[in-house]
């Protein structure tokens, strides 16, 4: 068949590679080019454990403290408050111990072997060197910050995730970079890392064109239906038609997928990063930095700050304020760190309301599909959530409970 994907993040990559791989004749359609979004911005974790929801219980009581408190990693941008608001309701509804638990037993069939599934999608490929297994850490500043995380600790040990609980001096004695910021480690096992996100996808749809997959630059503005199915798309370069269609467009997926019958509630949820270009010092492991709630990163050549939330909506510009915080934070663990420039970036994450990415068919017939919404955790859920969409095109049952994941859950809401 002829197969378009519209989206070239890790997403998208990672279906145009496995359907090329399914022997379909795939073209990949992005209005900049691979890796020109939040799939360049992020951590850079291939976060296995990261089953746990923004949306826990209590967060309703936190939420008002948080967004009036400078040293806090939620902002708001107040002018778009009024559109929010039907979002945010929805939102906050999921944060409660049931929606936890649901949430966490489905991440946990994408996200559990998340090593392997990029290795399996880079094999042979350029992309290959950037993966690398290392833990995961989270550092808090004392023993009290730590137990009052202990309702995350308690669920991801319920779900047989590893994690091993240490001493901040022991952490110290293998990677003394962050000297006594942390009174305790957390080192998550069975995770890795990615040393360049952008190079990695870029590397990655590089190896889909060498391997004969059409690469065409152009907006899609709309679709045109027929029957309540999609025709074609319609794009800055004119019509485009083809036997399936693939939307994995990220936090731009809602206009199409609401035109399409699934009427997701979803929000852009804008994160921050900042890179300390040639940095003297280099930790060994990405960090989280528990105080802030933002990830240190090792990558080549750079240190790289990222995290924080805030709501905006696509169209307004970055806020001064995550990035101060961000230096602030960075001060405090690593007050002794030097390097030639600090750049900064501003991307949007995909936000569902119940932060469960849709993978899967819009209609019955399999005329499109969706891959997108995954807010924190696309570059760790892409590669297997290609493989999900090809598997599904393919007639393949995956071995995986896509219920949650069902974009048609949507169609009589």
């Amino acid at each position: 068949m002829h197969i378009v994907v519209v989206g070239a993040g890790i997403v998208g990559v990672s279906c145009a590679l496995w359907l090329q791989r399914s022997g379909h004749e795939v073209t990949l359609v992005d209005r900049a080019g691979p890796a020109s979004g939040t799939s360049h911005g992020n951590a850079g974790v291939l976060a296995a454990g990261a089953v746990i929801p923004v949306t826990t219980p209590g967060l309703l009581a936190r939420a008002p403290r948080m967004l009036f408190s400078k040293d806090a990693p939620l902002f708001l941008k107040w002018g778009y408050l009024p559109k929010l608001l039907p979002f945010l309701r929805r939102y906050m509804s999921y944060a409660n111990d049931a929606h936890v638990d649901r949430y966490g037993a489905a991440m946990s069939m994408l996200l559990h072997d998340t090593v392997a599934q990029h290795r399996a999608l880079a094999d042979g490929t350029d992309a290959a060197r950037f993966i690398s297994d290392e833990d995961y850490c989270f550092g808090y500043a004392t023993r009290a910050d730590f137990e009052a995380d202990a309702y995350g600790w308690e669920k991801r040990r319920k779900a047989g995730y590893a994690f091993e609980v240490v001493e901040g001096k022991e952490y110290r004695a293998a990677d003394p970079s962050y000297g006594p910021a942390f009174e305790v480690v957390v080192r998550c096992k069975n995770h890795g890392r990615i040393s360049d996100p952008g190079g990695y996808v870029t590397a990655l749809a590089g190896h889909f064109v060498d391997q004969g997959g059409v690469f065409d630059i152009r907006a899609v503005e709309d679709i045109t239906l027929e029957n309540s199915e999609i025709a074609a798309l319609q794009t800055s370069k004119g019509e485009m038609r083809a036997d399936k269609f693939v939307f994995a467009m990220g936090p731009w997926s809602k206009k199409i997928a609401h035109k399409l019958g699934v009427k997701v509630p979803f929000e852009s949820e804008r994160g921050y990063h900042i890179e300390f270009m040639n940095p003297s010092v280099m930790p060994k492991n990405p960090m989280m930095v528990a105080s802030g709630k933002f990830v240190l990163t090792p990558m080549e050549g750079r240190l790289r700050a990222a995290g924080v939330i805030e709501f905006g909506g696509l169209e307004n510009g970055p806020s001064r304020g995550p990035f101060d915080l961000l230096k602030r934070q960075v001060k405090q663990v690593l007050p002794d760190l030097e390097y030639d420039e600090a750049v900064e970036w501003m991307g949007h994450r995909p936000a569902p309301a119940d932060s469960l990415p849709l993978i899967g068919a819009n209609d019955v017939n399999g005329k499109s599909y969706n891959a997108f919404g995954h807010q924190h955790v696309g570059l760790t859920g892409g590669p297997k959530t290609g493989r999900i969409i090809a598997d599904i095109i393919n007639g393949k049952k995956p071995n995986v409970d896509l219920a949650p994941f069902d974009p048609m859950k949507y169609k009589s809401r």
